[in-house]
């Protein structure tokens, strides 16, 4: 999942290097704020968008890839969390298997994160808004594992990370919808 970070960054990179490749419109307070009212999370998207070195540059395509970005992070960082917790020593087969499954399902929800990105750069809103569907429900999946299995109990953390990315999702969403009633 480095890869993801790795080539996300270098994506916007590129686009910000190079202006004409696109053009960005400043993405002030104003245009963050106007972005982030048509979201379903006004304060994750004003400040994750705010805390964003590259935002004062972007237009709402842009912004879209910033959180699409950190959606890549939470995903990325969520498999690593989990690829630890198969490290710890356990004879607990069952929680093994059902780890696994969720690592590669955030995994999953990363690579399709990924394939947003090129949705957007290409202008694709619906095809981008179905990834960032998909990189959303990734993690439903890995809580219906947990709950297959009577004795296993959904943990806190892995519960505030799905949390998270479905927001951040969710923010991503709203952002396109932008993109697209414009």
């Amino acid at each position: 999942m480095m890869t993801c970070k790795i080539f996300f960054s270098l994506f916007l990179l590129l686009f910000l290097s190079h202006p004409n490749l696109c053009t960005f419109v400043n993405g002030d307070a104003t245009l963050i704020k106007n972005t982030c009212k048509n979201t379903k999370y006004y304060n994750l998207c004003f400040s994750s968008l705010k805390s964003d070195p590259s935002s004062p540059n972007a237009d709402t395509k842009g912004l879209a890839l910033i959180m699409v970005g950190i959606g890549m992070t939470n995903a990325t960082s969520t498999s690593s969390y989990l690829s630890s917790k198969l490290l710890t020593p356990t004879n607990n087969t069952t929680l093994k298997r059902v780890l696994k499954e969720c690592e590669d399902k955030y995994n999953y929800a990363g690579d399709a994160l990924q394939a947003s990105v090129q949705d957007l750069a290409n202008e694709e809103y619906d095809y981008a808004y179905m990834h960032i569907t998909a990189a959303k429900d990734y993690p439903n999946a890995c809580h219906n594992a947990f709950k297959r299995v009577n004795d296993l109990v959904y943990p806190t953390e892995l519960a505030n990370r799905e949390n998270g990315l479905k927001h951040i999702c969710d923010v991503a969403m709203g952002i396109i919808d932008n993109l697209i009633n414009w």
